[in-house]
C-alpha cells in the first residue's frame, strides 16, 4: 500500500465515526453491513404503523366513510397484543428447535403473520365501508378485524424477537448502540414510509388502494426475509430437548428480584402515557385553538420529528461522557413538563410560536426520556433474558402509549362537553378547556415519573453501569 493510501484509509477511519452515527456501533462479529441489514426488519415495522396509524386511518374517515367510532375500534387492535410481547421475549429465550435457532422462527412467523394481515386488508376495508352487491356486512367487520389483529400481532412478534437477536449479536458494549440504531431505523421507516404511501394515495381510488397495501406486504416479507438471511447462528446444544427450561413465571421472578426491574417498567409506563396523550390532539388543538391553517398544522409532525431526533443528539453526548440514563430519562420529563406548559399557555396568549415550540420539546423530551429507559432496559438484558427485557419494554411501552392516546382522546371530549353546558363554571366555557385539561393531566403524570425514575438515579449513581459505555448516536454531526 502506498504511503497516499495509507493516508486516505487513516482519514476515512476518522471520519466515518464522526459523521457516521452508528459506524461505531459496528464491530467485527457484527460489521456495519451486517448491522444494517439487520434493521429492516425496523423499517417493515415502520412501515406498517404508517399504514395502521395514519394512512388507514384518514382513507377509512374521509374517503370511504366508515364510521370514526369503528375506525378507532379497529386502530386499536393491535395494541391488544401488546401485553404478549413480554411472553414472546420470554418465550424466544427458551425456545428448543432441531435446527438451533431461538429468534430466527420467531421473526419469520411474525412476517407471516403481517404478511397475511396486510394482503386481505385492503380487500376487508372495502366490503367494510359497504360498497359490495351480495353478501353480508358482518364479513366486513369481521375480516377488517381478523386483517388488524394479524398486522398487530406479526410486528408486535417481529420487532421483540428482532430486537433481542440484535442483544445476541451484539457485544456487551456495543449493545446500546445497536439498539439505538434500530430505533433510529424504526423513525426512518415510518418517515419514508409516509411520504411514498401518502404520495401514492393522493389520487386515490380502491384499486389503488389494494396496489398500496398489498405492495406494503410484499415489501415487509421482502424486507424481513433480507433482515434475517443468515444472522443467527444454529446452536443445536442452546435448543436441544432435553435442555432445561426455566417457566415463564420462574424467568419472571428472577427478572424482578430485586425491584429495580418493576420500578423501571412503572417508569415507562407512566413516562409514556404522559408523552402520548397529546398524540391526536395536537393539530386539532392548533386548528381549533390557534387558528392555524392546515398547511402549519401538518407542519408540527415534523417539529415532533426534529425534537426527537434533536433528544437523541443529547442522549448521545450524555451517554458518551457517561451518563446515567435513568437520569437522562428523568431529565426528559423535565423537559415534558415545560413542553406541556408552552402548550397550556399558548392559548390565552393566542401564540402559535409558543405552541410549535411546545412541540419541539415534547419531541425533544420524549426521545430523550425513550433513549434513557431503553438503555437502562438493556441493562436488564445483559443477564441472557434479552427477549424477556425488551418484550417487558416494548409491552409496556405500546400498551401505555395506546391506553394514553384513547384517555387523553376521552378526556378532551368528555371535559368540553361539561365546558360546553357550563356545570364547570364560566370561566372555563371555552373549547381550549378539554385541550388543557389533557395538557395538565401529563405535566401531573410526568411529576409522577419524576418519583418513580428517582430511586433509579440514587442506585445508578455509584454502579459501573451501561451509562459508562459509549452510546451509537454521540457522533452525530453538530
Amino acid at each position: 500500500m502506498t504511503e497516499k493510501r495509507r493516508k486516505l484509509s487513516a482519514l476515512w477511519m476518522e471520519v466515518g465515526p464522526r459523521f457516521l452515527p452508528f459506524a461505531d456501533a459496528a464491530t467485527p462479529d457484527l460489521p456495519l453491513g451486517r448491522l444494517l441489514r439487520l434493521s429492516l426488519f425496523q423499517v417493515s415495522v415502520g412501515m406498517a404503523i404508517v399504514l395502521l396509524n395514519g394512512t388507514l386511518n384518514r382513507v377509512m374517515i374521509v374517503e370511504m366513510g366508515v364510521p370514526t367510532w369503528l375506525v378507532a375500534m379497529m386502530i386499536s387492535l393491535p395494541l391488544l397484543f401488546a401485553p404478549f410481547r413480554v411472553l414472546v421475549g420470554h418465550r424466544s429465550d427458551t425456545y428448543r428447535s432441531l435446527l438451533g435457532w431461538r429468534r430466527v422462527p420467531f421473526l419469520w412467523m411474525g412476517s407471516l403473520l403481517q404478511f397475511g394481515g396486510l394482503a386481505i386488508m385492503p380487500f376487508a376495508l372495502i366490503i367494510l365501508s359497504g360498497d359490495i352487491t351480495t353478501g353480508p356486512q358482518w364479513v366486513g367487520y369481521v375480516a377488517s378485524a381478523l386483517a388488524f389483529l394479524l398486522v398487530g400481532i406479526g410486528l408486535h412478534t417481529t420487532q421483540t424477537a428482532g430486537l433481542a437477536l440484535a442483544c445476541d449479536l451484539a457485544t456487551e458494549e456495543s449493545r446500546p448502540r445497536v439498539v439505538a440504531m434500530l430505533y433510529v431505523m424504526l423513525l426512518v421507516g415510518m418517515g419514508v414510509s409516509a411520504l411514498v404511501v401518502g404520495g401514492l394515495l393522493q389520487d386515490f381510488s380502491q384499486l389503488r388502494l389494494i396496489k398500496v397495501i398489498q405492495g406494503t406486504a410484499v415489501a415487509t416479507i421482502v424486507l424481513n426475509l433480507i433482515a434475517l438471511w443468515k444472522q443467527e447462528a444454529r446452536d443445536p446444544s442452546r435448543t436441544r430437548p432435553d435442555r432445561a427450561r426455566p417457566s415463564f413465571g420462574e424467568s419472571w421472578t428472577d427478572f424482578v428480584r430485586g425491584g429495580r426491574a418493576g420500578r423501571l417498567l412503572l417508569t415507562v409506563f407512566l413516562g409514556t402515557a404522559a408523552f402520548s396523550m397529546q398524540d391526536i390532539l395536537l393539530e386539532p388543538y392548533g386548528g381549533e385553538i390557534l387558528a392555524m391553517s392546515v398547511g402549519e398544522t401538518t407542519r408540527l409532525t415534523a417539529l415532533f420529528a426534529a425534537g426527537t431526533l434533536a433528544g437523541f443528539a443529547i442522549a448521545a453526548r450524555d451517554l458518551a461522557q457517561g451518563g446515567d440514563p435513568c437520569k437522562l430519562a428523568a431529565f426528559g420529563c423535565v423537559v415534558g413538563v415545560f413542553a406541556f406548559s408552552a402548550l397550556v399557555f399558548a392559548s390565552p396568549l393566542q401564540s402559535a410560536a409558543l405552541f410549535q415550540g411546545g412541540t419541539v420539546l415534547i419531541g425533544l423530551g420524549g426521545g430523550m426520556f425513550a433513549i434513557g429507559t431503553l438503555v437502562a432496559a438493556m441493562a436488564l438484558a445483559e443477564a441472557g433474558g434479552g427477549g424477556l427485557a425488551l418484550g417487558a419494554w416494548g409491552a409496556v411501552q405500546a400498551t401505555a402509549a395506546g391506553g394514553g392516546i384513547m384517555v387523553g382522546g376521552a378526556l378532551r371530549d368528555l371535559v368540553s362537553q361539561l365546558a360546553a353546558r357550563d356545570l364547570l363554571g364560566t370561566a372555563l366555557n371555552h373549547p381550549a378547556t378539554g385541550y388543557g385539561a389533557v395538557y395538565h393531566l401529563e405535566i401531573v403524570l410526568l411529576f409522577a415519573t419524576l418519583a418513580v425514575v428517582g430511586p433509579l438515579v440514587r442506585y445508578a449513581g455509584g454502579q459501573p453501569g451501561p451509562s459508562r459505555q459509549k452510546f451509537g448516536l454521540a457522533q452525530f454531526p453538530g
